[in-house]
């Protein structure tokens, strides 16, 4: 599996952390499905989200609607 460098995880982290919760799904769910297999468990990791928080964000992306909602918590 492939992984980023520690300079490139920790710009990651960062631009995860300024994310509203939504995006932070939508981001951690893309991350993970371009690194292929391995990937959902290492983007778990790199930015320490539940598993149900990254399946969430798997299906939102998958979801037209979720996409274009603009509703933040």
């Amino acid at each position: 599996m492939q992984t980023y460098p520690a300079e490139i995880e920790a710009q990651m982290r960062r631009y995860y952390q300024s994310l509203c919760e939504k995006d932070r799904r939508c981001y951690a769910a893309i991350e993970a499905v371009k690194l292929g297999y391995g990937g959902q468990a290492y983007i778990r990791l790199l930015f320490s989200c539940h598993h149900e928080t990254l399946q969430l964000g798997l299906r939102e992306l998958q979801d037209e609607t979720a996409l274009s909602e603009e509703r933040i918590r």
